[in-house]
């Protein structure tokens, strides 16, 4: 992989929970943006760049150039800023950074189009890129490779960055474990296959979360809040909840399936999938103007 290592910000979004990573190379000032986050009121139905606005603030700070916008997957918890950040770049810097997914984007758009009676123009080119798994690509001089990791949807990839891994939802922090595996072709023995790939990892490695749900007797670290970004694959396999050392597979498939079988769907899923199969481009307006999402 590369021959030094990113720097990484990481940003807390505490409505839905989710982290964005901004992660840099050091030496060119390259950078790339991994699941970000468009707040969204769905008592008024808005939207407002709050949490965006602030991977935007490091961008400026830092006299960053962004070179990818990234996502791990299709996300049914939030919605993406991607095209809002693309835009918003575009006019910033020289060069109007990719937005891009795991190349299983595809059937998974056939298949929430299809619920939701979005036409293919409308999200055939949302992506200006999507990754196989093993595909290498640069940050700078970083050498960032992919990883396919599906489970909690079918699409999932992570992104190896030197010795970290951003890692989405396919393995939480070790007092929370593990993500549901309940969407269409999500599958708690293939979780099990991406959790054990990243633990097989070396121990120093950092894995950075798409989500934090902080439990109650979490107790804050080196002066910080609740919320970690990361936690390395030697904490992972000594105190994972869910697929700590010594764990079976069968009695992982059986509790996770069990457990996702009692869950309600995620508050935003409908508007979430929606959005973020356009890669988070605004639907086309109706003939009386007005871009619509459907509510089943």
């Amino acid at each position: 992989m590369s021959t030094h290592e990113p720097g990484v910000h990481s940003i807390y979004e505490s409505v839905t929970g989710t982290w964005q990573h901004i992660v840099t190379d050091p030496v060119t000032k390259s950078a790339a943006i991994i699941d970000s986050v468009l707040d969204f009121d769905p008592s008024t139905n808005t939207i407002s760049t709050t949490s965006a606005d602030q991977i935007l603030k490091i961008f400026s700070s830092r006299q960053l150039h962004i070179d990818w916008i990234l996502e791990t997957h299709t996300h049914a918890d939030h919605l993406t800023a991607a095209s809002y950040l693309q835009s918003r770049l575009a006019k910033q810097q020289s060069q109007s950074p990719p937005i891009c997914i795991g190349s299983g984007i595809s059937a998974v758009q056939k298949r929430w189009a299809d619920r939701y009676d979005i036409q293919f123009p409308e999200y055939e080119r949302a992506f200006d890129h999507t990754f196989a798994d093993g595909d290498v690509f640069n940050i700078g001089h970083l050498a960032v490779q992919v990883m396919h990791l599906p489970g909690h949807t079918p699409d999932h990839i992570g992104y190896r960055v030197g010795d970290n891994v951003f890692t989405g939802d396919s393995i939480f922090n070790p007092d929370v474990g593990s993500a549901r595996t309940d969407f269409p072709e999500g599958s708690a023995s293939q979780l099990w296959s991406s959790m054990t790939k990243l633990l097989a990892l070396p121990d120093h490695f950092k894995l950075y979360t798409g989500h934090d749900y902080p439990p109650a007797d979490r107790t804050p670290t080196h002066g910080a809040g609740k919320e970690l970004p990361y936690s390395t694959v030697k904490e992972q396999k000594e105190r994972n909840k869910h697929v700590k050392s010594g764990t079976k597979e069968q009695d992982f498939v059986k509790w996770r399936q069990e457990r996702d079988a009692s869950l309600a769907e995620p508050r935003l899923i409908n508007q979430a999938l929606q959005w973020n199969i356009r890669a988070g481009r605004l639907p086309t307006p109706t003939a009386g103007g007005e871009r619509l999402l459907r509510l089943p």
